[in-house]
């Protein structure tokens, strides 16, 4: 038999608290220190946490908050994997073509254009569809080098 202590739910609980509440834990200004806080009836007993979130589905889970700016809560946690975590950070870029929104790193999987590529063009201040673009895009004006269309064009 497992003992509480020893289960991925109890030590993913147990590692919550101590980045929300501990000022010494090396996780707490990203957390406690940013006033990201964990609901009291989770702080109350481990049974708590475990009726409101259920067992942990897989190794490759961990806690996740939906509102990475809210709470440690039954309404703003999800057990979810790494990816779809990195898919959750505040600190994200998003793009938007044809209508849908997603992560660079996401974009990158779907078009196989490389990540570090996709993120120059993006600080360089391109609109989202030559960031998106297949094409090689000039280094200087930021056009597919194929087109001889003015970059005013692309620019509203």
């Amino acid at each position: 038999m497992t003992i509480k202590s020893e289960t991925r739910e109890y030590k993913i609980r147990r590692d919550m608290i101590q980045r929300c509440t501990n000022p010494k834990d090396t996780g707490y200004r990203r957390y406690g220190g940013r006033g990201i806080t964990v609901c009291e009836r989770w702080l109350a007993s481990f049974q708590n946490f475990l009726d409101d979130m259920g067992s942990c589905p897989s190794p490759k889970h961990t806690i996740e908050r939906i509102d990475n700016n809210g709470p440690y809560s039954p309404e703003n946690c999800r057990w979810a994997t790494w990816v779809e975590q990195c898919n959750n950070k505040r600190t994200n870029r998003f793009l938007t073509h044809d209508g849908e929104t997603m992560t660079i790193v996401e974009w990158s999987r779907r078009t196989g254009i490389n990540e570090s590529t996709l993120y120059s063009r993006a600080e360089r201040g391109l609109p989202d569809h030559l960031v998106l673009s297949q094409e090689r895009l000039s280094s200087r004006t930021g056009l597919p080098c194929n087109s001889k269309k003015s970059l005013r064009l692309f620019t509203a």
